[in-house]
């Protein structure tokens, strides 16, 4: 058999798919043979990652503006890839915030709404109605990116890492909801050096990844291999399962 991950005439969307995580996996999804939908809130920055598809993979690629957080916009842009392409075989749930702040007495409804609708409910809403569409057809497979702070809450991070939480609870009751023809698992990452990472103390991050297994933070493509590990039939009998992928963080 065949080693390599094969997702030829295969349709994937990825949600923050034009930075960060999402652009490395949605470059790597096309690598592997699948179109790509590339949605973002920022539609010029997703259509220069569709151009890098079609430029490095040949494939099909699709900018398409969308806020995740928004419940009522989230059909449409299910709509609009079933109507480009015909089908959605994989749907990665990447896009996310974590707004700091000074004290959780600092932290406004809106600031916790907006942090839950993006990180938690537009998720849950995105995932139940393409999963809901991949089991009355053939199948597929979703992709939740969570965090290891939904395990490991810092103090500055209790609203995201609360919805991250509740991300990786929708992944294994989804996977029950959409079983058997629908997989869902989430990918639990650790910190990695993305474009966000300009603004840190990367000082005082050094003397934190020292206490990693691997001794340092991840390079964005180092999640690729999950995703396609998880989009793939090489995880035919993966389901509800939390993948964690950091290095090996205490």
């Amino acid at each position: 058999m065949s080693v390599a991950v094969d997702l030829s005439g295969k349709v994937a969307l990825v949600t923050g798919g034009s930075r960060g995580l999402g652009r490395e996996m949605v470059l790597g999804l096309a690598a592997a043979g699948a179109d790509v939908v590339v949605a973002s809130r920022d539609l010029a920055s997703c259509e220069k990652t569709a151009a890098e598809v079609r430029e490095a993979t040949g494939r099909r690629a699709l900018p398409v503006s969308a806020h995740v957080g928004r419940w009522e916009g989230l059909d449409e842009l299910v709509d609009t890839v079933h109507r480009e392409f015909g089908r959605l075989d994989v749907l990665v749930n990447n896009a996310g915030m974590s707004p700091r702040y000074d004290t959780v007495a600092d932290v406004s409804e809106v600031l916790f709404d907006k942090v839950l609708g993006v990180n938690l409910k537009g998720p849950f809403r995105l995932a139940a109605l393409a999963g809901t569409r991949m089991a009355a057809g053939g199948g597929g497979s979703i992709i939740n990116v969570s965090s290891t702070g939904a395990v490991r809450p810092r103090a500055d991070i209790v609203p995201y890492a609360a919805a991250k939480a509740g991300l990786n609870a929708i992944t294994v009751g989804l996977a029950h909801a959409f079983g058997p023809t629908v997989r869902v698992n989430a990918i639990m990452c650790g910190t990695f050096l993305t474009d966000v990472s300009a603004a840190w103390d990367m000082e005082a991050f050094g003397r934190r990844a020292a206490t990693f297994a691997l001794g340092r933070g991840g390079q964005p493509s180092e999640v690729v291999g999950t995703a396609l590990y998880l989009a793939s039939d090489w995880s035919s009998f993966t389901t509800g399962s939390i993948v964690t992928v950091d290095g090996g963080q205490p």
